[in-house]
């Protein structure tokens, strides 16, 4: 008799029992395992006694925040991380990227949306682990399969193995969301790509979103971008129509 295929763990840690109730439900349906701790002092034990394949943090919690959650975590484990947070937390969102988080969503969200993620992510890890080994092995991959992975865009730099993005050698992290909608416009520079199709590159499967929200995105990309070059202008707008990556002058 054939073994199973050994389960996939989410950890998911979060002081409201209604989320999860209805994510474990969710993550469950896909086939997935999941542990469930309520705040985050209980959770760095379990995390680092039996890590999982991802973890996913409310950032808010009693005894020990997401935040701090995180900083311990990344002392010992890389583990993936996606944070659930409230609007308008901003600064958070920066902080908790620069510390090592891969993704945030936005409560409320939808099962859907998060499922999503979570495959994007563990796909992302997979794809990255399976890169270390081959090289570990004395194959790297061939320059030609780095190149098709990589794409450089005038002083757009982006390598999706890695999952990294520089703007004139300057680091710009970014979620993978951002990542996946930035790599569909700069792959094609002067094309306008619209909304519909930027939701296409952004999500594995249909899942609605309205246009405000790709909008919201655009406006982070371009913000984090003026950080780290305030002349920053190469994603443009044609309204009514959709956004395009600039062609290098």
């Amino acid at each position: 008799m054939m073994e199973p295929l050994t389960m996939q763990t989410i950890a998911l840690v979060d002081d409201d029992r209604n989320i999860l109730t209805s994510v474990s439900i969710a993550l469950e349906a896909e086939g997935y395992k999941v542990e469930t701790y309520t705040d985050g002092a209980s959770a760095l034990d379990g995390l680092l006694a039996r890590p999982p394949q991802l973890a996913i943090f409310d950032i808010k919690m009693p005894r020990m925040d997401g935040m701090e959650l995180l900083r311990r975590l990344r002392q010992k484990s890389d583990i993936p991380v996606i944070f659930l947070t409230s609007k308008d937390e901003e600064i958070d969102e920066l902080f908790g990227l620069k510390m090592g988080a891969d993704d945030f969503i936005t409560k409320p969200f939808s099962q859907r949306l998060l499922v999503e993620r979570v495959k994007a992510i563990l796909r992302r890890s997979a794809n990255r682990e399976a890169a270390a080994a081959a090289n570990a092995a004395g194959n790297p991959k061939s320059a030609a399969d780095i190149q098709a992975r990589s794409l450089e865009r005038g002083q757009l730099a982006m390598d999706q193995e890695r999952h990294t993005c520089t703007w004139k050698n300057e680091q710009v992290t970014l979620t993978v969301t951002e990542f996946l909608i930035l790599h569909s416009l700069a792959q094609r520079p002067g094309v306008v790509k619209s909304r519909d199709s930027l939701m296409d590159a952004a999500y594995d499967e249909q899942v609605y979103v309205d246009d405000r929200t790709i909008d919201s995105h655009i406006k982070r990309l371009r913000k984090k971008f003026k950080m780290v070059d305030n002349d920053f202008d190469m994603i443009e707008t044609l309204y009514g129509v959709g956004y395009r990556f600039r062609e290098s002058a």
